[in-house]
């Protein structure tokens, strides 16, 4: 690791979790600094930001991009073109992991047991009877290509609909409906490479209904529980199911999946995190402390697999 002096942090963006991704950019820059690292800290919303990074002398880039043109493959592009090692996954895995609707059709391909969905688009007539028949009527309505849970709406009854789509509509235009599905909220993060490990459970209590937005980011408006209250089936199938996960998208480094685990102890695979929340509420960060990895060690790890060949 000696040989690796200046790390470019890459931060802010444009998408619409670009105050997320100043702070999550600030934080890990000050623990690479406490790790020894020298530090570029470059917002990638500025209009000089690739000379920026050309001039920056960096050996390594840590993206620390939330949502579009960051966790969707477009930066790790750019950063294959300019030759230079960045921390997690490629260009195929973080466009696969970034789209639900083909994240879900991977997991099916794979045999991973994710709630029931369909589509709809922008534009275009849908039937609120059949979805209902096919989903149930509870769902949940979400952005095909959006994260944070931004866009994101239960609809509890088929008049609600409509304005659950428009509301998705807002952000893309492809919506993913899907089968509610009620129990515990419990994410598993992934590190790793060639061999990833798999972080301690984590179950998430939020003071709202579902974990959005608001519950992510501001402190107290949700609780982090490790290891998860589930029993020890279902704890071990949150694992499986985000390693195999983590295989199927191709992902590098680290990612972090998000299941649900029913009453009855039946687990469900809902996405994957290409890019975890790097903030003082987050949860990657969370399980790797519980695993016994502070979080400069974390940050100094990523960094260390980012240079691996990855083949």
């Amino acid at each position: 690791m000696s040989a690796v002096r200046t790390v470019a942090v890459l931060k802010g963006g444009r998408s619409a979790e670009r105050e997320v991704s100043l702070n999550t950019g600030a934080q890990v820059a000050s623990a690479l600094a406490s790790a020894d690292f020298r530090v570029v800290e470059i917002d990638t919303g500025d209009a000089g930001f690739i000379e920026a990074i050309r001039v920056s002398g960096a050996d390594v880039a840590f993206i620390c991009l939330h949502g579009r043109w960051g966790e969707d493959g477009t930066i790790q592009g750019l950063l294959e073109l300019l030759d230079l090692p960045y921390v997690g996954s490629g260009v195929l895995a973080s466009a696969a992991a970034m789209d639900k609707v083909m994240s879900k059709r991977l997991f099916e391909l794979h045999g991973l047991k994710t709630p029931e969905w369909a589509t709809v688009r922008r534009g275009e007539p849908f039937d609120t009877d059949a979805l209902v028949m096919q989903l149930g009527t509870r769902t949940v309505v979400k952005p095909a290509s959006e994260g944070s849970a931004i866009g994101v709406t239960i609809v509890h009854a088929p008049e609600e609909l409509p304005v659950a789509l428009e509301e998705s509509f807002r952000h893309d235009a492809v919506a993913l409906v899907e089968r509610f599905v009620a129990g515990a909220e419990v994410t598993v993060g992934v590190l790793g490479n060639e061999h990833p490990r798999a972080l301690p459970s984590l179950e998430i209590v939020p003071e709202h209904e579902f974990y959005d937005y608001e519950s992510k980011y501001v402190p107290g408006m949700s609780r982090h529980i490790i290891p998860a209250r589930i029993s020890a089936e279902a704890d071990a199938e949150c694992v499986r199911l985000a390693l195999e996960a983590h295989a199927a998208l191709g992902c590098w480094g680290m990612s972090r999946a998000d299941t649900i685990v029913t009453a009855d102890g039946e687990v469900y695979l809902l996405e994957v995190n290409t890019i975890p929340g790097m903030t003082a509420t987050s949860l990657f960060p969370d399980a790797a402390r519980a695993a016994g990895i502070e979080f400069p060690q974390l940050c100094a790890q990523l960094v260390e697999l980012a240079l691996e060949d990855r083949g």
